[in-house]
C-alpha cells in the first residue's frame, strides 16, 4: 500500500522545508548572516548520517519499523528547535536540524519501501511516486510559514517559532502515516532474487551508485552558482524564481513518466539519458542567452533520470542486503552534496559557469563510457546465451 509511503514523505519534506528556511533566519539574528549557512548545513549532514543509521535499522527491524525510527528521530529534533528558538541555547538549533536529517533520510529512502509494497513490474513506478510527493512537501510548506507564524503569536509564542512548530507536527504525522506502512523486512531477499555471481553483482551496483552520486553533486554545484550568477547579472528575484520553478519542475514533476519508463525499457537505458542530458545540460548552462532556463530544466530532469533510473538498478540487482547498499549510497549523495555546496562558489568566483561545466564533463563523461560498455558487454553475454 503505497498511500501511506508516499503522505510521509510528502509530511517530511514540508517539515524539511520549514525548519530549514527559518533556521538560516534565526542564526542570522542570534549569531551573525555569515553563520546563517550552518544549520542546513547539519541537516545535510544529519541526513548523510541519518542513511546510514536507516540502512542499520532496516537490517535489524525491518523496513517498517526503521522507517519508523527513523521519523521518530526527527520528531526529537524537530522539538529542539522549537526549544531554540522559545530561548534555549542555539546549540540545540544545530542538534535538531542534525536530528531532523534522520527523519529526511527516512523519507529519502522510503522510495525502496515502496518498491517492495508492489509487484517487480511496478517497482519504479512506485519509487517514483514517493520521489513525486516530494513537490507537494516543497510546494506546500513555504505556504503555511505564515499562517504557522500567527499561530505561535496567538499562543504567546515568538513569531519565529511558529515555522518549528510546524515541522513539528508535519514531522509527528509522518510517523503516524508510516505506522500504516506494511512492507517485507528488507533483509529477507526479495522473492524475484536472483543469484549472481558477486562481481557480476557488484559492477551494475557500482555504476548504479556512481550516477546517483554523480548525477547530484553535478546538479548542486551548478544550482549553487545560479542565484551568484543571477546577482551579478542585475537579474531581480522574479527571474531567479522561475529559473529555479524550472529547475524544480524537471526534478519532480516528470518523475511518474521516468518510472513508466523504467518499467518497460529497464533502468540502463534512462541512466545511459540521464548521464548524457546531465552533460548537454552542463554544456547549456555555460552558454549565454535565451538557453540558461531551459538548461535549468534539463538539468533537474537530468538528475531525476540519475537518481531514479540509479534506484531502480539497486533494486534490480536482488543484493543479499539492500538496505546496506542502498543506505550507503544515499549517505554518499548526502555527503557529496555537502561538498559541492562548499565548493561551488570558490570555483564560480574562479572561471564561471564555463569551469564548473568543464569539471562536471570530467565527471559524467568517463562514467558514460562505463556505463554504455557494462551495457554492451551484457547484451553479448544475452546473445550467447540465447545461442
Amino acid at each position: 500500500m503505497l498511500i501511506p509511503v508516499v503522505l510521509a514523505a510528502a509530511l517530511m519534506n514540508a517539515a524539511m522545508v520549514a525548519a530549514s528556511a527559518v533556521s538560516t533566519i534565526l542564526i542570522s539574528d542570534e549569531l551573525s548572516p555569515g553563520l546563517a549557512g550552518l544549520p542546513n548545513t547539519a541537516g545535510v549532514l544529519g541526513t548523510a548520517a541519518g542513511a546510514l543509521a536507516v540502512g542499520s535499522w532496516t537490517a535489524r527491524l525491518g523496513r517498517a519499523q526503521a522507517l519508523r525510527t527513523g521519523y521518530g528521530v526527527g520528531v526529537a529534533g524537530a522539538a529542539l528547535t522549537v526549544l531554540s528558538a522559545v530561548g534555549a541555547h542555539v546549540v540545540l538549533l544545530f542538534a535538531g536540524m542534525f536530528l531532523l536529517g534522520a527523519g529526511n533520510a527516512a523519507s529519502l529512502l522510503s522510495r525502496y519501501a515502496a518498491a517492495d509494497a508492489v509487484p517487480a513490474s511496478r517497482r519504479a513506478s512506485a519509487m517514483s511516486t514517493v520521489v513525486w510527493a516530494s513537490t507537494a512537501g516543497a510546494v506546500g510548506g513555504p505556504f503555511l510559514l505564515a499562517p504557522s507564524q500567527t499561530f505561535a503569536t496567538a499562543m504567546g509564542l515568538p513569531a519565529i517559532a511558529g515555522p518549528f512548530l510546524l515541522a513539528v507536527a508535519a514531522v509527528f504525522s509522518a510517523l503516524v502515516a508510516s505506522s500504516y506502512i506494511r512492507v517485507d523486512s528488507a533483509a529477507d531477499p526479495r522473492p524475484d532474487h536472483r543469484e549472481y555471481p558477486s562481481a557480476a553483482r557488484r559492477t551494475p551496483a557500482v555504476l548504479a551508485a556512481g550516477v546517483m552520486v554523480v548525477g547530484h553533486l553535478v546538479m548542486v554545484a551548478l544550482m549553487t552558482a545560479v542565484p551568484v550568477h543571477a546577482h551579478h547579472h542585475g537579474d531581480g528575484l522574479g527571474l531567479l524564481g522561475v529559473m529555479l520553478s524550472a529547475h524544480t519542475f524537471g526534478m519532480f514533476a516528470l518523475a511518474p513518466l521516468t518510472g513508466w519508463w523504467i518499467d518497460r525499457a529497464g533502468p540502463r537505458p534512462v541512466m545511459l539519458t540521464g548521464l548524457a542530458t546531465l552533460l548537454v545540460a552542463a554544456v547549456l548552462v555555460a552558454q549565454p542567452g535565451m538557453t540558461f532556463t531551459p538548461a535549468l530544466f534539463l538539468l533537474g530532469y537530468a538528475w531525476n533520470l540519475c537518481y531514479l533510473g540509479g534506484s531502480a538498478q539497486l533494486v534490480s540487482l536482488g543484493v543479499a542486503a539492500p538496505a546496506d547498499l542502498e543506505s550507503k549510497v544515499e549517505s554518499s549523495i548526502w555527503t557529496v552534496s555537502a561538498l559541492a555546496t562548499a565548493a561551488s562558489p570558490w570555483l564560480f568566483t574562479q572561471g564561471g559557469f564555463a569551469l564548473l561545466s568543464v569539471a562536471s564533463a570530467v565527471l559524467t563523461i568517463p562514467l558514460l563510457v562505463l556505463v554504455l560498455r557494462r551495457t554492451r558487454v551484457d547484451e553479448r553475454v544475452a546473445v550467447d546465451d540465447g545461442e
